[in-house]
């Protein structure tokens, strides 16, 4: 179900006024906050506000409800542009009606896929109760699913935009398969974007890969790495050695679900 009316956004310093969209009581976290609180990640939301500029290109990788994109699109305006994707058919429609209800629909493209290595069809393995939890792998604890598109980052963007200022995935474990798919795009890059990441080692794990893995990918790129602390609202240098024994050292505990969110780039 979604709620009845549009909830306006609280977000500091936002000189235009933003509403969305969201799930009703079944979804207990994304848009369980936006209703209490009026904003998601507060820490992630203000470094956007730093990071993003008129006329910039920013990549939302599971976009969910289309909190970052709507936020984004305000910021980049209309010489920019927002790519927006979400496979889940509810989020996805929540997404739409949220472009339309800020009248952005000239900025955003809204694509109902997932981005992985190889294009083609998968399955989706649906939370109950977190609707931004949704995952393309099976873990076994009996999730209901059903079929979704699978497209390659670098084959769909390739040929529709030129620069990418600002990327952020948040996959829920797939997040090495959508950088491993757009690393010929960001190879031929003029220059490199930023890119905002989660890094859940056990998701990662469950869906075939590792957060080391995912955390050696990233270094290829040759960028600095910054952990983003939510807590303290600051960014904490660091590298890929100190990241992977990190993931090393959550992995090692059986069921330890710790995550962060990373920077790849300058910081703002």
């Amino acid at each position: 179900m979604t709620s009845s009316s549009p909830v306006t956004l609280r977000i500091p310093n936002l000189s235009v006024p933003l509403k969305m969209h969201i799930h009703g009581e079944q979804d207990q976290f994304v848009s369980r906050r936006i209703r209490e609180e009026g904003i998601w990640e507060p820490y992630e939301t203000s470094l956007l506000l730093r990071m993003l500029r008129p006329g910039d290109v920013f990549v939302d990788v599971g976009a969910n409800i289309g909190y970052y994109s709507v936020l984004a699109a305000s910021l980049v305006g209309d010489d920019g542009a927002v790519f927006a994707f979400e496979p889940d058919p509810d989020n996805f429609r929540l997404l739409r009606r949220n472009v339309a209800l800020n009248g952005q629909q000239a900025s955003i493209v809204a694509v109902q896929a997932a981005l992985a290595v190889d294009a083609g069809k998968g399955e989706l393995f649906l939370s109950e109760d977190n609707l931004g939890d949704h995952q393309i792998y099976a873990t076994g604890d009996g999730r209901g699913s059903l079929p979704i598109s699978l497209v390659n980052g670098s084959d769909y963007l390739g040929d529709r935009l030129s620069r990418i200022d600002l990327l952020k995935i948040d996959t829920q474990g797939s997040e090495y398969q959508v950088i491993a798919g757009l690393l010929p795009l960001l190879a031929v890059l003029s220059t490199p974007p930023r890119i905002l990441i989660e890094l859940t080692p056990l998701s990662l794990r469950q869906a075939g890969a590792s957060g080391r893995a995912l955390v050696e990918l990233l270094g290829e790129l040759k960028l600095p790495l910054w952990i983003v602390d939510h807590i303290e609202h600051r960014l904490v240098e660091s590298d890929v050695g100190e990241l992977a024994q990190w993931c090393d050292d959550v992995e090692a505990v059986p069921g330890d679900m710790g995550f962060m969110n990373i920077l790849v780039g300058c910081a703002p």
